[in-house]
């Protein structure tokens, strides 16, 4: 069974920075897309970026081009997305997502980031 476990937001002032993590489990991820999506209060779940797991080919959102880098350590299983410049509007709930294409069927419960102006 498919885990994903997400960690590593927090509260942070505008212009800061964090690095989210996702811990993968359960299978072997060699051909899968692994991905970051986020959700604001009111808002529906939109995509942040992803990454493919045997290529390390990235795509990002355009909001967040430039900002944010998203990484991948194999040995660990591991998924990292490192969040620099922030600013409020990045405010929201961070999941990991992980499938055979960007979002694909597996889900972590997210992380919470909130950026004070």
């Amino acid at each position: 069974q498919v885990q994903l476990v997400e960690s590593g937001g927090g509260l942070v002032q505008a212009g800061g920075s964090l690095r989210l993590t996702c811990a993968a489990s359960g299978r072997t991820f060699s051909n899968y897309a692994m991905g970051w999506f986020r959700q604001a209060p009111g808002k529906e779940r939109e995509f942040v970026a992803a990454i493919r797991w045997s290529s390390s080919s990235t795509v990002y959102a355009d909001s967040v081009k430039g900002r944010f880098t998203i990484s991948r350590d194999n040995a660990k299983d591991t998924v990292y997305l490192q969040m620099n410049n922030l600013k409020p509007e990045d405010t929201a709930v961070y999941f990991c997502n992980a499938g055979p294409s960007i979002q694909g069927p597996y889900w972590g419960k997210g992380t919470q980031v909130t950026v004070s102006s």
